[in-house]
């Protein structure tokens, strides 16, 4: 990594994400599951550096700048990290010279990893932005969406932020306008989960016959909706939904205890985020989130996260 401490730099940082509700159609001939999801992002932040560099090289590396606050152990340091594929990608894309294009990115991590949180995805959404500042290409924020689509499904709306329903992959978005924030509690788990592995437990459960099978595309869940746009936290905890819940849970069973411990503390209602493990609990206000966040940590030693949504996406700091 460059130390020149007088090296040119962007620090642009943009947010995890919840979903609210997940549905999931069956695969399709290219592997990929439809979805439909509501989507939100939370206060939970990644942060990228990019720094200047005088040759091509792309690298990445744990920030030097801002302490990570998640165990990164398992977050791989090369081309494989979603914010090095990021700057490659939108270096590639507009087409800029290599050879003045280099970069170091620096990573500063809030979200758990492999928690289904879309942390890797905000990783690529801050460096693709702080990349775009940096090399001066002038490119909006909705432009930066539509290139961010084939780094993942999550990426577009690490960009974009807020609250949304997402189609296709996920990457199809309408924004929801939810104005007052939704208080929440997150657990994450000791251990990630695989997405893939997820979703292949998922397409097992219904093949099995212990899930019902999926046909043709998902509906969006209008009840989540409603209660979002209504800022209504009741109806939001009763109409939650997720299709990846069941798997998650057959491969990782403690979920269960942990969903049920929420809910005798006082959550309205909890929910595994995404592909998981993460777990999610709605509560009314940031007071009840705070109490229900002590409780599961005095019960369990288990961290719990209060944060709230929804919170803007990407931008430069």
């Amino acid at each position: 990594m460059s130390q020149d401490p007088t090296a040119r730099h962007v620090t642009a940082t943009a947010p995890g994400k919840v979903n609210l509700s997940l549905r999931v159609g069956p695969p399709g001939l290219d592997g990929y599951h439809p979805v439909a999801t509501v989507y939100l992002a939370v206060s939970l932040r990644e942060t990228v550096t990019a720094i200047v560099r005088p040759d091509a090289r792309i690298t990445v590396a744990p920030s030097q700048r801002q302490v990570s606050l998640v165990d990164t152990a398992d977050v791989p340091w090369d081309e494989r990290n979603l914010a090095h594929r990021a700057a490659v990608h939108l270096r590639e894309t507009l087409g800029l010279e290599a050879d003045t294009h280099g970069v170091d990115l620096e990573v500063a991590k809030q979200v758990p990893v492999a928690g289904g949180m879309g942390g890797g995805s905000a990783d690529a959404a801050a460096a693709l932005l702080a990349c775009a500042a940096l090399w001066e290409t002038g490119l909006t924020r909705s432009q930066l969406a539509e290139i961010a689509a084939p780094l993942g499904a999550d990426v577009p709306f690490a960009v974009m932020g807020g609250a949304a329903v997402g189609l296709g992959t996920g990457a199809d978005l309408t924004p929801v306008a939810a104005r007052r924030p939704v208080h929440l509690v997150l657990v994450p788990a000791d251990a990630g989960l695989s997405t893939p592995v997820v979703f292949r437990t998922l397409d097992e459960l219904r093949r099995d016959g212990v899930l019902t099978d999926a046909a043709g595309a998902p509906e969006v869940n209008q009840d989540v909706l409603r209660a979002l746009t209504a800022a209504d936290p009741l109806d939001l905890a009763t109409a939650m939904d997720n299709d990846l819940q069941t798997p998650a849970v057959a491969l990782f069973p403690d979920l269960s205890d942990m969903l049920d411990l929420g809910l005798d503390e006082g959550a309205l209602g909890g929910m595994v985020s995404g592909s998981g493990p993460t777990l999610l609990f709605v509560t009314h206000t940031e007071q009840d989130a705070l109490r229900l966040a002590t409780a599961i940590q005095e019960r369990t030693g288990v961290d719990a996260l209060p944060v709230r949504g929804p919170v803007p996406g990407s931008h430069v700091l």
